[in-house]
């Protein structure tokens, strides 16, 4: 997006083609707003790898246009990159006072707070940013706080919906500024940039409200401990679970770390009514009859480290799961968590547990924070857009979010599906989709950030599938003669006590090779370790159909 006079330019670097990572750009010549800076969490395919963040080449090459990072509300996937891209581009953070607090513990914890400017916004906050300026709007979601964005620039306005949905009766009385929302559209939008994560679901999301009533119904009905699963982030469900807690008169208790943590900063920012003596220690626990006891825990996507999962198991050092005690799971599975959320249902029921499982629409103990078709139309509605972009979901549902677009008078030719790192330059009002900027997946590992590569993932898969073979030989620096070994170990290959014969073989085959080297007055050890992994790889694959990792090493005496 090199920069030319009166040019408005619009990209993602994440959260397009998926769910997660979100990032988005806003450009007006040479002034760059990054809206959001988000995470997501490694699938299989991605051995050992801890989170998943945007390429941020593009705005390292531009560093010194870089105006600030809005955030548009507290969730990982759209704050979880914050303290990794900070470490590289340290730019100003704009955010709701929930938000920033959550990215404060985050950058506190990276060692980072000090040095990062961070500045609170509301919805009536008016930013200048170069040479644009920058208000906000309400809306609803699953946590307290969140924000539209909309974008004064020479060229008209960009608004950005961030996630929302129309909950007409929240859970914490932060109602959605329709009438803003009209307004803004009244006055004319050049672009809409909108989430489309529930773009295939028809109708209206229901209101978190109605959750707060199956919660407090199922309490009423248990006579032994209680444990709820949540996402730590669901403000509005953790205070849910209070109230229901309070009104049957049970004492709450926190597992998981992310669950301590959101508790503590929500309840001190005023986020959460947290009535005097309720909380527990979970060493404390014994001290309580089952029928005192609510335990609110992470876990409910099955992931296997967390509180849930250990519960499940037995394995939680404090707390156990009772024949009779009720288990709840307060959120629908993510596609492609249906596995793990099964096992751990499945060992709940071992555990003789009255488990409430399964997807929103029939326990209802669950609710979406994402627009569905009706509000997606009726955004669109209100901001009548003359360009339309959906973000934030995989192609499938931005194709539906198209069709509802067009459905509501938005001209098919204006409307942009973009992959990430495709750029919508809009110039005299007329908008062009035909140049890309870079973009894609930085990997991070521990302290590494975007040092683990596609060579490196490929080692790692080939360890995990096929196991890895050792061997080590001692030769002679004068005539090349073999002194000791050679000696094969395996891991993950093959039992090597079970199989003796093919290590002798493999063995035979190494001694082999190192004499023809010899007989060739070979004196290069890259030569010999090649030539050894080329015949070992050639006779295991043969007798095994598999391919380890194989690796000589060499000693020189």
């Amino acid at each position: 997006m090199s920069p030319k006079t009166d040019r408005l330019s619009i990209a993602a670097l994440g959260g397009v083609h998926e769910i997660g990572k979100n990032m988005y750009i806003v450009q007006y010549n040479e002034d760059i707003i990054v809206i959001d800076c988000g995470s997501k969490f490694p699938d299989e395919s991605l051995p050992g790898i801890d989170v998943i963040i945007p390429d941020i080449a593009y705005l390292l090459e531009n560093q010194k246009q870089v105006k600030g990072l809005i955030v548009t509300h507290g969730h990982e996937d759209h704050i979880g990159a914050i303290p990794y891209v900070i470490k590289q581009l340290n730019m100003p953070v704009y955010a709701t006072r929930l938000t920033l607090g959550l990215i404060r513990a985050k950058l506190k914890e990276h060692g980072l707070l000090g040095s990062t400017k961070l500045h609170e916004i509301d919805s009536n906050t008016t930013l200048a940013l170069g040479a644009m300026s920058v208000r906000f709007f309400s809306t609803n979601h699953s946590i307290p706080d969140c924000l539209g964005v909309v974008f004064h620039t020479p060229q008209g306005v960009v608004v950005h919906t961030g996630d929302f949905k129309f909950d007409l009766t929240p859970v914490n009385a932060q109602y959605a500024d329709i009438h803003k929302m009209a307004e803004i559209g009244q006055n004319g939008v050049l672009a809409l940039l909108s989430e489309s994560t529930n773009a295939e679901r028809p109708g209206f999301t229901p209101s978190e409200r109605s959750v707060g009533e199956h919660i407090l119904e199922a309490f009423q009905k248990a006579d032994k401990k209680i444990f709820l699963a949540t996402f730590a982030s669901n403000v509005h469900r953790v205070q849910q679970v209070i109230d229901a807690a309070e009104k049957t008169d049970r004492k709450l208790v926190l597992l998981g770390r992310s669950m301590v943590n959101v508790v503590d900063i929500a309840s001190s920012l005023g986020y959460l009514r947290l009535p005097e003596g309720m909380l527990v220690e979970p060493s404390d626990c014994n001290r309580y009859s089952p029928n005192e006891l609510v335990i609110l825990c992470t876990g409910s996507q099955g992931e296997p480290m967390a509180a849930l999962a250990r519960l499940a198991s037995g394995n939680h050092r404090q707390i156990r799961v009772d024949p009779g005690d009720t288990v709840i799971l307060a959120a629908s599975p993510i596609p492609g968590n249906e596995r793990n959320v099964g096992q751990i249902v499945n060992n709940l029921f071992e555990r003789r547990a009255k488990v409430v499982y399964g997807s929103g629409n029939v326990t209802g103990m669950h609710v979406s924070g994402h627009a569905s078709q009706e509000e997606l139309k009726l955004m669109l509605a209100l901001m009548k857009p003359k360009y339309f972009i959906p973000i934030h979901g995989e192609y499938r549902m931005l194709h539906q979010h198209r069709l509802l677009a067009e459905a509501v008078g938005v001209e098919s030719d204006n409307i942009f599906i973009v992959n990430n790192g495709d750029v919508v330059d809009i110039t005299g009002s007329a908008a062009r989709q035909d140049r890309k900027i870079p973009s894609g997946n930085t990997l991070v590992d521990g302290l590494g950030i975007g040092d683990v590569g596609q060579i490196v993932l490929r080692d790692r898969k080939v360890l995990s599938e096929d196991g890895i073979v050792i061997l080590v030989v001692s030769i002679a620096k004068s005539d090349a003669k073999i002194v000791s070994g050679p000696d094969v170990i395996s891991r993950g290959f093959v039992y090597v006590r079970e199989s003796e014969g093919l290590m002798e073989e493999v063995q035979r085959i190494a001694v082999s090779t190192i004499t023809k080297l010899q007989e060739a007055n070979s004196n290069q050890w890259g030569e010999y370790k090649q030539a050894l992994r080329d015949a070992l790889g050639k006779f295991l694959f043969t007798h095994t159909k598999r391919r380890p990792m194989i690796i000589p090493i060499i000693i020189q005496v």
